[in-house]
């Protein structure tokens, strides 16, 4: 079985749209995605990129076109649950300091699961951190635990070392994927992800 490493940032609705897919190309083509936590401003501060917010703004249709291009990517693998958050953009460092301290908690896909959908199917203020404490306890979480992590050097740590090594292999937004040492950046790019991967089992 192959893996493939999907580094991620939950502020990004593309990884979250990833994120829905993935189970499908893990069960077609054989092979495991391995999510690596990563901090998306850290990317952009470290590749001098900007969000799409900032950097479509002014320009004229595109916006519009790759509103066009979620809508058909949303119809083309049935996705139901998705509502663009009105509170974006949200800062991510804690939560995914939060990833980093659930994988050590041994949560890390309920975790990874529950945030999405509360940063995506059921849309909330997750940079306000009562919000964030209420929507980790609704999803029966250990909140108190998670988030006392989250403060830890070394949770910190890691999440900037992994920042810092995706960047050096390339990564200059989220969501970013690599099969081997190939790299494929965007939800549109799956299906090369799927062929590479095929193409490695005929190997």
């Amino acid at each position: 079985m192959h893996t493939v490493e999907f580094h991620f940032d939950f502020g990004s609705p593309n990884a979250y749209l990833s994120h829905l897919v993935i189970p499908d190309i893990e069960r077609r083509a054989g092979a495991t995605f391995v999510y690596v936590p990563i901090l998306l401003g850290g990317v952009f501060k470290l590749t001098n990129n900007r969000s799409p917010a900032e950097s479509l703004a002014g320009i004229r249709n595109k916006p519009e076109y790759q509103r066009l291009e979620t809508t058909r990517f949303i119809e083309r693998h049935g996705i139901t649950r998705f509502t663009p958050n009105p509170f974006f953009p949200v800062n991510t460092l804690v939560l995914m300091r939060g990833a980093v301290a659930a994988s050590r908690l041994g949560i890390f896909a309920r975790y990874v699961d529950e945030v999405y959908r509360h940063m995506w199917a059921e849309p909330k203020k997750l940079d306000d951190p009562a919000v964030l404490r209420a929507a980790l306890t609704e999803s029966g979480l250990d909140a108190d635990a998670i988030l006392a992590l989250t403060q830890a050097q070394d949770v910190k740590d890691e999440l900037l070392e992994n920042t810092q090594r995706s960047v050096e292999r390339g990564t200059f937004g989220s969501p970013t994927f690599f099969v081997d040492d190939e790299i494929y950046f965007g939800k549109d790019r799956l299906r090369d992800v799927e062929e590479a991967i095929t193409a490695l089992r005929r190997d």
